[in-house]
């Protein structure tokens, strides 16, 4: 019984019933109690009360289509405006459909259970349940096509000097049509937040670029520079005596992209290093079938991904996105105060030449 009184001496469930005037805090902290709303609390807990530490910098990866649901507007702008979000890695896709509402172009709430063929017959494209003109996909394309003319992009970049120009771009756009800045590049952009994306060739930005680059267009990206950038900006978090956390949101290549950072610093590089230390992920996907979308943080601690010291510090919420998203978003927003944008964008040559010099300090590649 004495054994047992260890495992009981956590909080009781005895929730405070929910009224008309229940603020959204209130219910995650005293009604979420359970199950995946008890992950829920636990991430929003985490998120607020230790990764938005001053310390502490923040990197978000995106996967599945948030933007064109409208939670770059409702969500991500508001996270990256209060200084909740440090770093981005994300789908190409999402940026893609993100500047479709910077340059004033509409997507419609629809429904999953139409005919498809009626959808292209009438020239309507279907994200599940948002439709979209195909004019729209057109009218983007036709953007960054002409855009990606211009001198500035006449040689190879990192993933993020792209997307830091085009959001200029798109930020333009937006004050000529009289919009309220509506888009996550051109956000990203005034605040100097790196945005990546983990494969560029997988989207319709990279798909643009590709075709441009048959009539001699000279841009590239530089993916090698996109894995030193993003590892340098946790190492330097690191070493200036601060902390890493990461926010992913889905799994896939994103999430990897985010997480390799570690072991590209003490595998690759041989560097002294523990690993993040705060890890929240919101997904709905399973670890047992091995994919890296469902990995757990223990997991990631095999492959130093995550300081294992820190596993206290780890959430996993399999909830969709599109649920826990705003939930985290208000969550936050109504429990801290903003933090100072860090601008990670404008240190970037510096953070990386810091990197190079640790990694000629130990001798650079290993041998067998």
């Amino acid at each position: 019984m004495a054994r047992s009184s260890n495992f009981l001496n956590r909080p009781k469930i005895d929730p405070i019933p929910i009224t008309a005037t229940t603020t959204l805090r209130e219910l995650v902290d005293g009604t979420f109690l359970a199950y995946n709303g008890a992950r829920l609390r636990e991430a929003c807990q985490l998120f607020s009360r230790r990764m938005l530490e001053d310390d502490v910098t923040v990197g978000l990866s995106l996967t599945g289509a948030l933007t064109p649901a409208g939670l770059g507007i409702a969500a991500l702008v508001p996270l990256l405006e209060a200084g909740f979000v440090d770093w981005v890695v994300s789908t190409g896709a999402n940026l893609y459909h993100d500047t479709h509402f910077g340059l004033g172009l509409a997507m419609h709430q629809g429904r999953p259970d139409v005919d498809d063929v009626e959808l292209r017959e009438n020239g309507v494209v279907r994200i599940y349940d948002i439709f979209f003109s195909y004019d729209v996909l057109l009218q983007t394309d036709a953007f960054f096509k002409q855009m990606i003319t211009a001198e500035e992009f006449q040689r190879p970049m990192s993933t993020a000097e792209f997307h830091y120009r085009a959001g200029r771009y798109v930020a333009e756009r937006e004050k000529l049509l009289g919009l309220r800045r509506r888009s996550l590049l051109s956000t990203a952009h005034e605040l100097a937040v790196p945005v990546y994306t983990s494969s560029p060739g997988d989207s319709s930005i990279g798909m643009n670029v590709a075709a441009m680059a048959l009539l001699g267009n000279a841009l590239s990206f530089d993916v090698s520079r996109d894995v030193n950038e993003t590892s340098a900006i946790v190492y330097q978090t690191k070493r200036s005596g601060g902390k890493s956390a990461v926010v992913m949101l889905g799994g896939g290549s994103p999430k990897n992209f985010m997480l390799q950072t570690e072991p590209q610093i003490q595998e690759v590089m041989g560097i002294a290093e523990k690993g993040h230390d705060y890890f929240l992920q919101i997904t709905d996907a399973r670890p047992d079938t091995g994919g890296l979308s469902g990995a757990t943080p223990g997991e990631a601690v095999s492959w130093g991904k995550v300081d294992p010291g820190q596993l206290p510090g780890t959430v996993v919420c399999y909830v969709d996105s599109t649920v826990a998203l705003p939930v985290l978003t208000a969550y936050a927003l109504a429990t801290r105060g903003p933090r100072p944008p860090k601008r990670l964008y404008d240190r970037r040559n510096q953070m990386v030449e810091t990197l190079a010099n640790e990694f000629r300090l130990v001798g650079g590649p290993r041998t067998t």
